[in-house]
């Protein structure tokens, strides 16, 4: 970082580099792009983000975020109680939402189990996920939906929604062999070809998944 900086514009740039995906270079060009001009946006955007941080936390149900204990897909009596979807982050959620095709519940682990990078299953909500597959397999008198206390909601399917990366892929295997024990259906989104994708471009392993996964038309 070059000293001929101010030392507030150094510690800007600094901050900013320790985002995900931005360099020094992108942090310097964003940190000019805050300083210079009218720089009232630049105080909102400080003051949205001081916002976000003081009043956003994790839903004591699934660990989305939430502004208040129980977010408000939790609280949707008209979402499929029994329906459970596991996924690594929050953003996979925004995902699954905007496509429009799952209308169940979430849980989100918040990372994937990778013992090479010592990333082990206390470091992600998946303990919490098998104390909420015990609470619900042990719980016969619980009401079709509870929403005074969600985690009592019957679960039928266990849907793992982790990454095709080997952690998300060992992450999935972990989970279901615990859910399986519990008495808990478990399934896997499928995996293969997109819309709209050539045969000639795929890979070996796309190719595989995809005859793996061919249902009957």
């Amino acid at each position: 970082m070059s000293s001929s900086y101010p030392a507030a514009m150094r510690r800007l740039i600094n901050e900013l580099s320790k985002l995900p995906s931005i360099g020094e270079k992108s942090a310097s060009r964003l940190a000019y792009h805050l300083l210079s001009g009218n720089k009232e946006p630049s105080l909102v955007l400080a003051r949205a983000i001081e916002e976000a941080v003081e009043q956003i936390k994790l839903c004591r149900v699934c660990f989305f975020l939430s502004e208040e204990e129980v977010c408000s897909i939790c609280s949707d009596a008209g979402r499929d109680f029994d329906k459970l979807c596991v996924v690594e982050k929050p953003v996979d959620v925004i995902a699954l939402e905007r496509c429009g095709g799952y209308r169940g519940l979430y849980h989100v682990l918040h990372g994937a189990w990778s013992p090479l990078k010592g990333v082990g299953p206390e470091h992600t909500k998946i303990d919490e996920l098998i104390v909420r597959l015990k609470q619900d397999s042990n719980d016969v008198n619980r009401a079709a939906v509870n929403l005074e206390d969600p985690l009592s909601n019957e679960i039928t399917e266990l849907i793992l929604a982790t990454s095709t990366t080997v952690e998300g892929d060992a992450t999935a295997l972990y989970i279901a062999n615990y859910a399986s024990e519990l008495g808990v259906a478990v399934t896997r989104i499928a995996q293969g070809l997109p819309k709209g994708g050539e045969l000639e471009y795929a890979d070996e392993m796309t190719l595989n998944l995809s005859f793996r996964g061919r249902r009957e038309l």
